[in-house]
């Protein structure tokens, strides 16, 4: 009998099936409850730092592109001072050309007095190049007033040919020391211009495919860099009259 009491003892202490399976569930709950705030902490974690990498990588693009950029623009005005200062140069002589006429017209009006045409054409010609042989450098980038002024220089410079020609027909310069010396120096000049001249146009072509060109295009578009005018191949001007006495 006693025995049959403490059975029943024992199982009325133990749970029941239903609320065992309800403890158990439970405890699953409880356990989810856990784990998932750490797996959602896991998942930002890792966007984060997904999101840092990305960052870093548009970063180091933005600042390669940057560096880039500024290496074409500082090229650019490089080969643009380069056009400019070239520039210079061959207005210097120009310059020089102009400032021998006077001696070198003088000198032969002694012997050739009655080529008053002639004088009269090239003081025309120097009147109009003293008004252009010193001229704004943003005439490079205007096609039509760069032809002006190799037009203007070009006739200058066929006059100065037709003058020496003309000397062929008085033998007493060929023993003048003062025009025979002008006429080494014009010569000099005239040589000089061409070099100049053939540097510049050099200068400029670099220049002008390195705005043309990818990427320089797109930096020469954004900060104003235009296309440079060349000389004219075969011009007067550029050719050394060459005399014979």
């Amino acid at each position: 009998m006693r025995s049959t009491q403490n059975l029943t003892s024992e199982a009325r202490d133990q749970p029941s099936g239903a609320n065992y399976e309800s403890a158990e569930s439970g405890y699953s709950d409880l356990l989810k409850k856990l784990k998932f705030p750490n797996i959602k902490i896991h998942m930002m974690e890792k966007s984060m730092k997904i999101t840092k990498i990305l960052a870093s990588i548009f970063a180091g693009i933005a600042l390669m592109a940057g560096i880039s950029s500024c290496n074409i623009y500082n090229n650019l005005v490089e080969l643009d001072e380069q056009v400019s200062a070239q520039w210079a140069q061959v207005e210097n002589q120009y310059q020089r050309r102009y400032d021998l006429i006077p001696n070198l017209v003088s000198t032969v009006k002694g012997a050739a007095s009655h080529e008053t045409e002639l004088y009269t054409q090239v003081a025309e010609a120097r009147a109009k190049a003293g008004g252009v042989i010193k001229v704004d450098a943003s005439i490079l980038e205007d096609e039509e007033k760069f032809a002006e002024f190799q037009k203007v220089q070009d006739s200058l410079g066929g006059a100065l040919q037709r003058l020496l020609s003309v000397t062929e027909n008085y033998p007493e310069l060929k023993t003048n020391q003062n025009f025979l010396a002008l006429q080494d120096e014009l010569e000099g000049t005239e040589n000089r211009i061409s070099t100049e001249r053939k540097r510049y146009n050099d200068l400029a072509q670099k220049y002008n495919a390195t705005i043309r060109k990818w990427p320089g295009v797109v930096i020469a578009g954004k900060m104003g860099f235009k296309a440079k005018s060349y000389f004219t191949a075969a011009a007067q001007a550029s050719t050394a009259p060459a005399v014979q006495f």
